[in-house]
């Protein structure tokens, strides 16, 4: 069915207004939330039995299992025909990339050292892939943005060749919001982006330069991806471009070509920050080679639903990825990476959403639908594969609330907006928490680019208004510094390791259940009177709708 948009031009002239009152909770499901349930669903998830949640493991198998189990449980309807899944044709590669790099400049040769000095790898099918003197040229930000009036291509030539880009985006590190986002990174100042964009332009390889301030971690987390295997869709059936080679270089290796090159790195790199900046050859070739195996398999997305009972057609998603890392590296004699936060309690409030949800009264106007995504630790497989693929048409589905990280810190008076500024679902979130005595705040390192890291991304870049939220730090009782320090602690402690386990001394589930309800909120609203939020005018993403 064609999406009906005139019928929905009442409302939205309405979007910002809110004309109408907060929805009673006990009428609408949200007293269904309890402290016991969510628990029991995060104990559950993320047990030892579930080894980790790992895609191609038995940790899948019964994570998928617990998921049809409840979806069945609760009542709701198979999401995708007569089915809870949705296959994901992934694929791994392992690249091995020799261990130097031999580069040719107009003064003359030198050796690279890999790992050291830089990282490949590469996303292509092909057994070998080989750098043959290949000619470097420098292509500033490496950014296509029309909504600036910027082009770092324009009038050059990358075809074949190896495409060296700075990371984040021109705005970094200025005062003024008008001139991209600031210090706020846009999608352009992804790392992501600046190879899909290198390789629509017809580059064989894009390099991005590592600075540690704009790119938020220091090269020790890129060297992770030395001779790493990786996981992608499966391109056997697609059209998608992709560059032979990606990877990243070091500032000092960069400033080393610039220098073999006869350019002045301080004059270029400010050049590239100015709209006229015209990207060039820098007269270096490069030589070095990458072997590949790769394998093939289906992991799935799990996903089930509630038809609407007056606008069926029209759709509202709630998601959460439901994988972890599974089994690796032991820690005080522990391997299991258990990820209770990240994101068991997700895939927990998944379920409890859907649970208020199904216990209304009233069936929801609009249809709502709970995706459990595979792959997001792997890049967010899983959500690209669904945006790509989508069960759902695009242009019906109104909004996704995205959901990785539950707090789990106690009562919090703020919740974070990540992404501040991208679409009037974060309006609709302010409006909401004011009626539940919290306020809305903005990420405090807006600069990470956090907006782009987990599954409510693709749904953006697709044109779909997502509305993703962190834990606040305003803690209830104490104080913002003490809810500081615990987010501090668990990035510290807790993040990506076999400790991130539910610990009921160490989790206090009331700010949790606070959270839930103001994202279920948010989709009942959605889901009832008739909202059609939109994207802001400065949004990256707002063209796509």
């Amino acid at each position: 069915m064609k999406f009906n948009y005139d019928r929905l031009i009442p409302v939205l002239l309405g979007v910002l207004v809110f004309a109408c009152g907060p929805a009673d909770f006990d009428q609408t499901g949200a007293s269904t939330f309890t402290s016991e349930g969510l628990e029991s669903r995060i104990i559950k998830l993320s047990s030892d039995e579930f080894m980790g949640r790992k895609p191609f493991t038995e940790g899948e198998v019964k994570t998928l299992n617990y998921l049809e189990e409840e979806f069945k449980k609760l009542g709701l309807e198979p999401g995708n025909g007569d089915s809870y899944f949705q296959d994901v044709p992934l694929m791994q590669v392992t690249s091995q990339a020799t261990e130097s790099m031999l580069v040719k400049s107009p003064k003359g040769d030198f050796s690279l050292k890999g790992r050291e000095d830089y990282v490949i790898w590469s996303p292509s099918m092909d057994a070998n892939i080989d750098l043959n003197n290949e000619e470097v040229v420098f292509a500033g930000f490496g950014i296509v943005a029309p909504e600036y009036g910027w082009n770092d291509y324009e009038g050059l030539d990358v075809k074949d060749k190896i495409v060296l880009v700075l990371v984040n985006d021109p705005g970094f590190g200025t005062d003024s919001t008008e001139f991209f986002k600031g210090t706020t990174m846009t999608y352009y100042g992804r790392w992501t982006y600046k190879y899909e964009e290198a390789a629509r332009q017809g580059a064989k390889g894009c390099l991005v330069i590592h600075n540690t301030i704009p790119a938020g971690y220091g090269f020790n987390v890129v060297q992770n991806s030395w001779n790493a295997a990786k996981l992608y869709l499966d391109r056997r059936n697609s059209e998608e471009k992709v560059c032979d080679v990606e990877g990243w270089v070091t500032l000092a290796t960069a400033r080393k070509f610039f220098e073999q090159a006869g350019k002045k790195d301080s004059e270029l790199l400010a050049a590239a920050r100015t709209p006229e900046f015209k990207g060039e050859s820098l007269g270096i070739r490069l030589t070095t080679s990458i072997t590949n195996e790769v394998t093939y398999d289906v992991s799935k997305n799990a996903i089930a639903m509630i038809k609407g009972s007056e606008s069926p057609d029209e759709y509202v998603i709630y998601t959460a990825h439901w994988d972890h890392l599974g089994v690796g590296t032991a820690y005080d004699g522990d391997s299991i990476y258990n990820g209770a936060l990240d994101n068991a309690s997700g895939t927990a409030a998944l379920l409890e959403i859907a649970a208020a949800f199904k216990s209304m009264k009233k069936k929801p106007k609009r249809s709502i639908v709970f995706l459990a995504v595979t792959a997001e630790e792997q890049g967010l497989l899983g959500s690209a594969y669904y945006a790509a693929n989508p069960v759902f048409p695009i242009s019906q589905t109104i909004a996704n609330i995205n959901m990785d990280g539950i707090n789990p810190y106690g009562k919090m008076k703020d919740i974070v907006v990540v992404g501040n500024g991208q679409s009037d679902l974060e309006d609709l979130l302010a409006e909401v928490a004011k009626t539940k005595d919290m306020y809305t705040t903005v990420e405090p390192r807006p600069e990470q680019g956090i907006y782009f890291r987990s599954d409510h991304f693709n749904f953006a870049k697709v044109g779909i208004p997502a509305l993703y939220t962190a834990t606040g730090i305003d803690h209830f009782e104490k104080g913002k510094e003490y809810g500081s320090e615990l987010q501090a602690n668990y990035t510290q402690e807790y993040y990506h390791k076999p400790s991130d386990e539910y610990d009921p001394e160490r989790w206090d589930l009331g700010g949790a259940l606070d959270t839930i309800g103001l994202l279920f909120e948010v989709g009942n609203k959605l889901a009832n009177e008739g909202i059609v939020p939109e994207w802001k005018a400065n949004s990256e993403f707002k063209d796509k709708r």
